[in-house]
């Protein structure tokens, strides 16, 4: 079973049977989106429930479960929540994920109406050098799980980067609108890099 990123062990949900007489699989799914909450109430769930793919909760994905490779990580942008995603994305750095697994970008959801104290924002500007990252504003019809009628830009953003369209349609993660595929982990020069690697194909940290 994947291990939880909190150090608490009930965070840990109990094992599940998957694939019941079969070997048990041994890497990833290629296909779908995990959605990997670095904090209770992160608003991985309701990401979830708006977008598709799969909820994981506070752990990596598990392979026995047949659970996609690629992920986004998901944060409050309090000062808690923000703490919990660098943790997480330290944890990437230092290779403590499951073989396979790819971070397609940090998912920041804002935790109350206005802007950010200077704090934050300052904190949120590094990340943002460390992964792709996407910013969800505070949208009441959010709290009643549905998305509002016209997307904003932030929202239309991550719906493209995880395979969503708008009107609700999935596409598939990581290809273009001509149908070539990509790796997910795109620069914003809309260069296409597998997360961890650099452009020259050479491995390089998160952070």
């Amino acid at each position: 079973m994947a291990p939880a990123l909190a150090a608490d062990p009930t965070a840990v949900p109990p094992p599940q049977a998957y694939g019941l007489g079969l070997p048990p699989r041994r890497s990833l799914a290629a296909e779908g989106i995990g959605w990997i909450a670095a904090h209770g109430g992160a608003g991985a769930t309701t990401l979830t429930r708006l977008f598709g793919g799969t909820d994981l909760g506070c752990r990596w994905p598990d392979a026995a479960l047949a659970e996609p490779a690629q992920v986004m990580l998901v944060a409050r942008s309090n000062a808690d929540g923000l703490r919990a995603a660098s943790r997480a994305l330290n944890a990437l750095r230092e290779g403590r994920h499951p073989p396979g697994m790819r971070l397609t970008g940090l998912v920041v959801v804002a935790d109350a109406p206005g802007g950010l104290p200077l704090a934050l924002g300052r904190r949120i500007r590094v990340l943002r050098s460390v992964a792709p990252l996407h910013r969800v504003p505070w949208l009441p019809s959010l709290r009643l799980g549905r998305l509002p009628g016209r997307l904003p830009k932030g929202l239309s953003r991550l719906a493209t980067a995880v395979g969503a369209q708008p009107d609700g349609r999935a596409v598939a993660v990581g290809a273009q609108p001509d149908g070539r595929a990509v790796a997910v982990g795109a620069q914003r020069d809309g260069r296409a890099v597998a997360v961890g690697a650099r452009p020259s194909g050479r491995g390089r940290r998160a952070s």
